[in-house]
């Protein structure tokens, strides 16, 4: 029972941050490895598995709301889905230890823009 209630917790915080938008993975796969007994590779897996239902809510209420400009969209959903099934290919053979150094070099890279996407959009913006 323990083991439920950490697993839904893991979800819902994964969750919501997805639905915010950040990216419920930078949450998700790390908060699966270091709480749960899982692999990291399992973890992403998880991960990739649960973004499915969320993506194509996400898809239907910007649909619905009029945020989807339908010119040029599979130009973005071919490549993405591409990218996606080569990466979850390559983390199969990707070492263990690679992997890991990859994902935190990732999560360090996305905090660092994180931190200054404040600066970085003022900056843009009086171009």
């Amino acid at each position: 029972m323990n083991d439920v209630i950490k697993y839904i917790l893991i979800g819902l915080a994964g969750g919501t941050l997805g639905g915010m938008g950040m990216g419920g993975g930078t949450v998700l796969i790390p908060l699966l490895s270091l709480f749960t007994s899982l692999h990291q590779k399992s973890s992403q897996a998880i991960n990739l598995i649960s973004f499915i239902p969320m993506a194509v809510v996400a898809l239907y209420l910007h649909y619905k709301n009029g945020l989807i400009k339908k010119q040029g969209l599979l130009l973005v959903i071919i490549p993405a889905c591409l990218f996606a099934v080569g990466g979850s290919l390559l983390c199969i053979i990707i070492d263990v230890k690679v992997l890991r150094r990859v994902f935190g070099g990732f999560l360090i890279a996305l905090s660092v823009l994180q931190f200054f996407a404040d600066k970085i959009t003022k900056k843009t913006q009086k171009k």
